[in-house]
């Protein structure tokens, strides 16, 4: 893994968003959709950071992960320019699958919750096992959520 030894775990990975007006529907407001597709980068570059990038799965585990559950609740709008932060958090993890908490968020104020469930599928999209070096790198995040260690 990439991260240092002496670097302890964060519990939580933020990526900042600007809303662009290709993000806004008719009305001037984030399009429901793209809030997915912020959680989606988020989740891409939170894996990255754990050094687990997806071509670096594929080529060298031969596993992807795929979202096999998402749940929205959809809270306030974004509009045109506002700066918003993606706030993920591992919930719960499993054997070859885990459940994440993602928040989008304008400075205190919540816009929307996600409950994902990602999980971990080989080249022909049968359920296959979480690599043991992202294992490694998730377990310390999961206690931590849990409020352990």
């Amino acid at each position: 893994m990439a991260r240092d030894a002496q670097q302890k775990p964060k519990s939580r990975h933020v990526l900042p968003i600007r809303v662009y007006f290709e993000d806004t529907d008719a009305g001037g407001i984030v399009y429901y959709a793209n809030y997915l597709k912020f959680a989606e980068r988020a989740r891409t570059e939170w894996l990255r950071d754990l050094g687990a990038d997806h071509s670096g799965l594929m080529a060298g585990e031969g596993v992807m992960m795929t979202v096999k559950r998402c749940e929205a609740e959809f809270v306030a709008p974004a509009r045109l320019d506002d700066a918003l932060e993606v706030v993920t958090r591992i919930e719960e993890l499993g054997g070859a699958s885990m459940w994440l908490d993602q928040r989008v968020v304008r400075g205190a104020e919540e816009l929307v919750r996600l409950r994902v469930r990602l999980a971990c599928v080989n080249r022909v999209l049968k359920p296959a096992k979480l690599p043991a070096r992202l294992r490694a790198a998730l377990a310390p995040l999961a206690q931590i959520s849990k409020g352990v260690g």
